[in-house]
């Protein structure tokens, strides 16, 4: 067997896994196929024969195509008409034509309801959501698909966890909020204003950082808003105010030069209750990024 039939051959045995993973994360059959095809043109690629576990790279693969589809759809603000209903619903309501089988089996196992709560979820909750708790992907692996830490993922999961029990959300701050509290944050690190600081952190603020934030000299984790506004009082010069796929955050980029870091930021009450920074270089060429200031 040479080397394309062999890549061809183990692709397969994981498609319909693929699919299943895709169709939950896009909430369309058409779009699933699509990023199932983007992995087999990746896989076709690369060297996977030092793989040990090839499922796992494929669905890591096929879940940053989606969480890429998915960005970009928010991005563009576009309301998204993709939605698709299970097919047996459908039958029932005289719509449509019988499907073919493999459509059958994948649209009998995901819910109308289920589609319908997935949409309202932000890209990087639907994903922590999708792959762990209806694919039991370790939070560890999730962690490395977003460029976050395993407890924030498991904040994302809880959270759309929480959509889909019916209980409502901490109310998301309008982006004019967003922007005034991410501009006050700023303002206040650049001029080192301790008091300022503290005014736009929650009491039990936290931050936390990935390995490559790490290595650049931030902190693993800080919990507090003292601990916090000491770390940022006196910096942020290199920061600027910039919409972080779709949400208002920071890019890190001194003196004008390449992309350094990105912070995400979660926003409650008129104030900052965590703080994410990114610095791995793969994770930071996936963001979409639009500077604000």
């Amino acid at each position: 067997m040479d080397e394309r039939d062999w890549r061809a051959e183990r692709f397969e045995e994981h498609r319909a896994h693929l699919r299943s993973v895709a169709f939950r994360m896009l909430g369309s059959r058409s779009e699933a196929e699509d990023a199932v095809q983007e992995a087999w043109f990746r896989l076709s690629r690369a060297d996977a024969r030092g793989v040990d576990n090839l499922g796992g790279w494929l669905t890591t693969v096929v879940s940053r195509v989606c969480l890429d589809m998915l960005r970009s759809r928010k991005a563009r603000r576009e309301e998204h008409l993709g939605l698709q209903v299970p097919e047996p619903l459908l039958r029932e309501a005289g719509v449509g034509p019988p499907p073919v089988e493999r459509e059958v089996e994948l649209a009998d196992s995901v819910g109308a309801a289920l589609l319908v709560v997935l949409e309202t979820m932000a890209p990087a909750e639907r994903l922590a959501f999708v792959l762990h708790d209806l694919f039991a992907v370790p939070f560890e692996q999730i962690s490395h698909i977003l460029g976050r830490t395993p407890e924030a993922v498991r904040q994302l999961a809880s959270r759309g966890r929480r959509r889909l029990q019916g209980e409502a959300p901490a109310p998301e701050v309008e982006e004019g909020a967003q922007r005034v509290l991410v501009s006050a944050f700023l303002t206040a690190a650049r001029e080192g204003n301790f008091e300022a600081l503290l005014s736009v952190l929650a009491p039990d603020v936290v931050l936390r950082a990935d390995s490559a934030a790490v290595l650049s000299g931030a902190p693993a984790e800080l919990r507090g808003a003292d601990a916090v506004a000491r770390m940022f009082n006196g910096g942020a010069r290199g920061a600027r105010l910039a919409r972080v796929d779709g949400v208002v955050g920071v890019m890190w980029s001194p003196g004008g030069g390449p992309l350094r870091g990105v912070i995400h930021l979660t926003m409650e009450a008129g104030r900052i209750r965590a703080l994410e920074l990114v610095g791995d270089r793969a994770q930071l060429e996936r963001f979409i990024l639009e500077p604000l200031e």
